[in-house]
Protein backbone atom coordinates (compact mmCIF):
# COMPACT_ATOMS: atom_id res chain seq x y z
CA UNK A 1 0.00 0.00 0.00
CA UNK A 2 1.57 3.17 -0.45
CA UNK A 3 1.36 6.82 1.29
CA UNK A 4 -0.19 8.58 -1.51
CA UNK A 5 -3.94 8.42 -1.51
CA UNK A 6 -5.38 8.24 -5.27
CA UNK A 7 -5.69 12.02 -5.31
CA UNK A 8 -2.05 12.09 -5.10
CA UNK A 9 -1.61 14.31 -2.20
CA UNK A 10 1.85 13.13 -0.43
CA UNK A 11 1.37 12.75 3.64
CA UNK A 12 -2.02 11.74 3.60
CA UNK A 13 -2.11 7.61 4.11
CA UNK A 14 -5.57 6.08 3.04
CA UNK A 15 -8.25 4.70 5.68
CA UNK A 16 -6.53 6.29 8.74
CA UNK A 17 -8.03 10.01 8.57
CA UNK A 18 -10.84 10.18 11.09
CA UNK A 19 -12.26 13.33 9.93
CA UNK A 20 -12.97 11.31 6.45
CA UNK A 21 -15.69 9.34 8.31
CA UNK A 22 -16.97 12.13 10.26
CA UNK A 23 -20.59 12.69 8.29
CA UNK A 24 -20.35 16.09 6.71
CA UNK A 25 -22.81 19.03 7.63
CA UNK A 26 -24.97 20.23 4.90
CA UNK A 27 -27.54 22.70 7.06
CA UNK A 28 -27.56 24.91 9.66
CA UNK A 29 -29.64 26.93 12.06
CA UNK A 30 -30.30 30.64 11.88
CA UNK A 31 -28.33 33.03 14.24
CA UNK A 32 -29.55 32.93 17.69
CA UNK A 33 -31.65 36.07 17.74
CA UNK A 34 -29.65 38.33 20.03
CA UNK A 35 -26.50 38.03 17.39
CA UNK A 36 -28.72 39.52 14.73
CA UNK A 37 -28.93 43.32 14.35
CA UNK A 38 -32.85 43.23 14.21
CA UNK A 39 -32.68 42.31 18.02
CA UNK A 40 -30.37 45.54 18.59
CA UNK A 41 -32.90 47.74 16.01
CA UNK A 42 -35.48 46.49 17.79
CA UNK A 43 -34.26 47.32 21.46
CA UNK A 44 -33.30 50.51 20.12
CA UNK A 45 -36.65 51.48 18.74
CA UNK A 46 -38.07 49.96 22.23
CA UNK A 47 -36.00 52.37 24.48
CA UNK A 48 -36.73 55.52 21.82
CA UNK A 49 -40.12 54.91 22.06
CA UNK A 50 -40.12 54.75 26.06
CA UNK A 51 -37.83 58.09 26.05
CA UNK A 52 -40.06 60.53 23.75
CA UNK A 53 -43.08 59.35 26.09
CA UNK A 54 -41.39 60.41 28.90
CA UNK A 55 -40.26 63.35 27.37
CA UNK A 56 -43.13 64.67 25.82
CA UNK A 57 -45.31 65.83 28.70
CA UNK A 58 -47.91 68.14 29.55
CA UNK A 59 -46.06 71.51 29.51
CA UNK A 60 -47.32 74.59 29.15
CA UNK A 61 -50.89 74.22 29.50
CA UNK A 62 -50.96 71.56 26.80
CA UNK A 63 -52.54 68.03 27.16
CA UNK A 64 -50.22 65.18 27.26
CA UNK A 65 -49.88 64.19 23.35
CA UNK A 66 -48.00 60.64 24.07
CA UNK A 67 -49.49 59.13 26.73
CA UNK A 68 -48.25 55.91 28.61
CA UNK A 69 -50.96 53.55 26.78
CA UNK A 70 -49.85 55.07 23.55
CA UNK A 71 -46.19 54.09 24.07
CA UNK A 72 -47.42 50.83 25.42
CA UNK A 73 -49.40 49.91 22.14
CA UNK A 74 -46.68 51.31 19.91
CA UNK A 75 -43.88 48.53 21.89
CA UNK A 76 -46.62 45.63 21.04
CA UNK A 77 -46.63 46.77 17.43
CA UNK A 78 -42.79 46.94 17.51
CA UNK A 79 -42.70 43.52 18.86
CA UNK A 80 -45.08 41.58 16.93
CA UNK A 81 -42.99 43.32 14.15
CA UNK A 82 -39.88 41.60 15.21
CA UNK A 83 -41.77 38.31 16.21
CA UNK A 84 -43.19 38.09 12.36
CA UNK A 85 -39.62 39.15 10.93
CA UNK A 86 -37.65 36.31 13.21
CA UNK A 87 -40.34 33.78 12.43
CA UNK A 88 -39.68 34.78 8.53
CA UNK A 89 -35.92 33.93 9.31
CA UNK A 90 -36.30 31.07 10.46
CA UNK A 91 -38.86 29.91 7.70
CA UNK A 92 -36.70 29.36 4.98
CA UNK A 93 -33.89 27.17 7.30
CA UNK A 94 -33.86 23.85 8.75
CA UNK A 95 -32.42 22.07 11.39
CA UNK A 96 -28.91 20.87 10.58
CA UNK A 97 -28.82 17.39 9.46
CA UNK A 98 -25.72 15.68 8.48
CA UNK A 99 -25.26 13.16 5.37
CA UNK A 100 -25.89 9.99 7.55
CA UNK A 101 -29.09 10.59 7.87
Amino acid sequence: MSAVNPVGNAGHHTGTDTAAHRPRRLSIETKAAFKTTEFFAYIAAVVAVLIASMVVGDDDGHADYFRADQAWLYIVVLTVGYMISRGLAKSGSRDPYDESR
